[in-house]
């Protein structure tokens, strides 16, 4: 018995992934730099707030922004990813690459893989910026706003000057050493008080907790004296500490940088936060969201390139391509789809694990449908859903046509003033007709081609432009009714 032949393991077509590999990467840095240039001109006009009230400098300026970059990758890096898809293979199709690749044996299936790789990298990478560098960017913008803030005060510690960079806290100092300690230090603190309080001591020093965001006020050998009402008090003291809350303007549009909110928390914060709380909680399912949230935008951006394939294949020569608007229609719906997902899980009016992950499930589903159509060469649209969006925009269309000759005739009749009647004695002259012998149709004055180059002829009324063989256009056929009972 001859054994049966063993196959021979097939080399995958390394030129032909590197060549499609190349043709999608190319579109996606390009789109990758316009929208990040798009999205940091947006960000910039609420950022200079800060970089001009802390005066930041160049070098401080590029970290701040470098610590903020991370969380606009989350939205431009599936749009750049997406994008780079459609125009890849809206090239290839125009270019009928795509043709020639089919007659030489290359199906959809064996262009694939490489698209495959591109979106799991990219959502590799979408996932290494939810997890990592977003939290790392949050602490390092609080890090870097809190010794801006500083260092904004040291600059305006003098000597025998009075400092307000403390807010309701006056500081005079008296002198300052080289090693930045005070002598002669008088404060007068007006947080919460009518009358200040007054502080008086012989030397000082200021302290920094950059975690807390704490500045701490170090007096040592003074007496403290209160005024309230009547009262009277003066307090000696060795020893006393006066605690500063800093709050730089933080604020970069109506985000708050520095507050440790969820989004800057990295997962394992997120699932401690939550098991903080009682699990049928709401804050337990904002925090456990915000944790499956990290998860489903990278496998949104893996769903969402793969997508890009089929509506890519839409183009060919000579027609308008439709695969970019297209994808943009699909982006703005996925998000809008996981936004109303996670507000109804958060809310408890869908379970939050099926809810949160619902979106994905039914633009994959989606994907699969998309591409299973183009690769058996069908329309995106099934036939019978095709024909019925045609049936319905000829329908608003008839409807728009109805409505514009109704509001074109009380137009033309409003037009008709007492002034514009004619006088007893004089003979009323109608209007004359103009027609277009190449079309075959004639127009009343109110019509919009009643001075058209074409009409070039002309009759007394609407019976000699009949009798002619001329009929009205749609928008003159009620007009024309009209003219010509009055005819008879």
């Amino acid at each position: 018995m001859v054994p049966p032949p063993r196959r021979s393991w097939r080399r995958p077509p390394l030129l032909l992934y590197s060549y499609i590999a190349n043709e999608l990467l190319a579109p996606f840095f390009a789109s990758f730099a316009i929208l990040y240039c798009v999205f940091f001109l947006v960000r910039l006009i609420p950022l200079l707030e800060i970089v001009l009230s802390l005066r930041i400098g160049l070098a401080d300026f590029i970290r701040l922004f470098a610590y903020i970059f991370p969380h606009m990758l989350l939205y431009i890096i599936p749009m750049a990813s997406m994008a780079g898809v459609i125009v890849g293979f809206t090239r290839l199709t125009n270019d009928r690459e795509i043709l020639a690749l089919k007659a030489c044996g290359v199906s959809l299936r064996h262009m694939l893989p490489p698209v495959i790789l591109i979106a799991a990298a990219i959502a590799c990478l979408t996932g290494l910026f939810t997890a990592r560098l977003i939290p790392a960017g949050a602490l390092g913008v609080k890090q870097l706003m809190f010794q801006l803030a500083k260092e904004k005060i040291d600059k305006g510690l003098k000597a025998k000057e009075f400092t307000e960079a403390l807010g309701d806290i006056v500081l005079y100092i008296d002198h300052i050493d080289e090693q930045q300690r005070w002598h002669g230090v008088y404060v007068s603190d007006m947080r919460g008080r009518t009358q200040p309080l007054i502080t008086m001591a012989k030397s000082g020093s200021m302290d920094a907790e950059m975690e807390r965001m704490l500045v701490t006020i170090i007096l040592n050998d003074g007496t403290l004296h209160s005024n309230e009402g009547a009262d009277n008090q003066v307090v000696r003291f060795a020893r006393y500490q006066l605690q500063i809350s800093l709050r730089p303007p933080t604020q970069i549009g109506k985000e708050d940088v520095t507050s440790q909110t969820r989004g800057a928390m990295n997962p394992e914060q997120l699932l401690a936060a939550a098991a903080s709380h009682p699990p049928d909680s709401k804050a337990a399912r904002i925090y456990l969201s915000e944790y499956h949230q990290r998860l489903i935008l990278p496998v949104g951006c893996f769903i969402l390139s793969l997508i890009g394939l089929p509506l890519g294949l839409q183009a060919s020569p000579g027609r308008r391509a439709i695969g970019l608007p297209l994808g943009l229609a699909v982006f703005v719906a996925y998000y809008i789809s996981l936004t109303t997902c996670r507000t109804m899980s958060e809310e408890g009016l869908l379970p939050l694990v099926a809810g949160m992950w619902l979106p994905n499930m039914v633009f994959s589903i989606l994907a699969v449908f998309l591409f299973w159509r183009v690769y058996k060469e069908r329309p995106l649209v099934p036939e019978r859903i095709g024909d019925f969006g045609q049936r319905g925009v000829d329908d608003l269309k008839a409807i728009w046509r109805q409505v514009a000759g109704t509001l074109g005739t009380a137009i033309a009749r409003r037009r008709t003033t007492p002034d514009t009647a004619p006088k007893e004695n004089e003979q009323e002259t109608p209007p004359l007709i103009h027609a277009d012998p190449t079309s075959g149709e004639f127009h009343l004055p109110p019509c919009s081609h009643y001075d058209c180059p074409q009409c070039r002829l002309r009759f007394k009324n609407t019976r000699v432009a009949r009798d002619a063989g001329f009929v009205p256009c749609p928008f003159c056929a009620s007009l024309a009714d009209g003219e010509d009972d009055r005819s008879d």
